[in-house]
């Protein structure tokens, strides 16, 4: 094991000191029922609020599973004994309030005045508009399409399949001895 001198030891606890009075850590926190919310007052003096239903663990809590929130160690966690759900306050001030799979998924619910209209006259058009069929295109993969732009789609295809023919022979020859 290295040994650590004197000054190490110093800089290290300056650094844990500076550490301990700038990075934002919870001095209390509480369910304010009113407006739904739980509130964390920071050590600079700060507020920090979010609603419940925000973070994953907390969106089924009752009024009284909520309020009865813990700080964690020097302030840096928040922690639910009822409900088993710990979270970081670095996390929640970078507006992480769950794991990335829970994130991804409300990500994906997200809903907006622009969606809902995209939507509306995507469904007055017939609906989302289907992808293109992988692979050979042929008569029903461009039903619907006129003659000419079939033409020329079976065309395409045909050049792109003769390409990557050319592109396959090419690659085996360059691994041949």
């Amino acid at each position: 094991m290295a040994e650590l001198t004197g000054t190490q030891i110093d800089a290290a606890l300056e650094s844990g000191r500076i550490a301990r009075e700038t990075e934002p850590r919870a001095a209390s926190a509480r369910y304010d029922e009113r407006s739904g919310r739980i509130a964390v007052e920071l050590i600079n003096g700060c507020t920090f609020a979010f609603p419940p239903r925000l973070a994953q663990g907390l969106e089924d809590g009752s009024s009284d599973q909520l309020a009865a929130v813990e700080i964690l160690g020097e302030g840096y966690g928040l922690h639910w004994e009822a409900l088993d759900v710990d979270l970081s306050m670095p996390g929640l001030l970078a507006g992480i309030f769950g794991t990335k799979a829970y994130m991804a998924r409300r990500a994906g619910q997200a809903t907006s005045p622009a969606k809902a209209a995209a939507a509306r006259a995507n469904g007055a058009k017939g609906g989302r508009p289907r992808k293109a069929a992988r692979g050979r295109a042929d008569e029903k993969s461009v039903r619907g399409s006129s003659p000419e732009s079939r033409s020329n789609l079976l065309e395409s295809v045909a050049f792109i399949q003769v390409d990557q023919t050319r592109s396959h022979r090419d690659l085996g020859s360059a691994t041949r001895p």
